[in-house]
């Protein structure tokens, strides 16, 4: 089953599950890792106008409702392992609604190729269009990475 046609599934379903529940999907991914299949399934918990903080009870409850429909439907040939958990307090970014959602928070950027002698760096993000994450670094430094650079977004963890 390719790939995209799995990600659509786990969307479809998701959306239906999320019209009766406060689940909403982030990120799907079917991919190997050494010997292994993994579909890793990212879901947030919708409260009020924003989101909450999604429990392992609620991580159980996603899970239980996509291995019913993924028994059910039978869409991935090979065994693989189903994974569902939060985004987490470091999300990654990926999406441009990803972008828009987390604008002026501080945010970490890795490149595949050093820009000003570094593959990393922390800003808030001022700014995202084409692709192109723009961060304020402080001190009145901005820079802009292009997306084909950006191995990597995530919000920043801050203790």
């Amino acid at each position: 089953m390719a790939k995209k046609k799995i990600q659509e599934y786990i969307s479809e379903w998701m959306e239906e599950f999320g019209k009766d529940h406060p689940y909403e999907l982030y990120h799907c991914d079917f991919s190997k890792s050494g010997q292994d299949w993994n579909l890793l399934i990212l879901v947030d918990k919708r409260e009020g106008e924003g989101y909450g903080t999604m429990s392992t009870d609620d991580c159980e409850t996603v899970s239980r409702f996509l291995s019913e429909k993924l028994d059910k439907e039978d869409p991935i040939k090979q065994n693989y392992y189903l994974v569902v958990s939060s985004p987490g307090m470091d999300r990654p970014l990926i999406r441009e609604e990803d972008f828009r959602r987390f604008m002026g928070e501080l945010i970490e950027v890795r490149l595949y190729k050093a820009e000003n002698g570094s593959k990393f760096f922390t800003g808030r993000l001022a700014g995202y269009e084409d692709g192109r994450i723009t961060l304020d670094l402080g001190k009145g430094q901005i820079m802009t990475f292009e997306p084909g650079n950006v191995s990597r977004a995530n919000l920043a963890v801050v203790f």
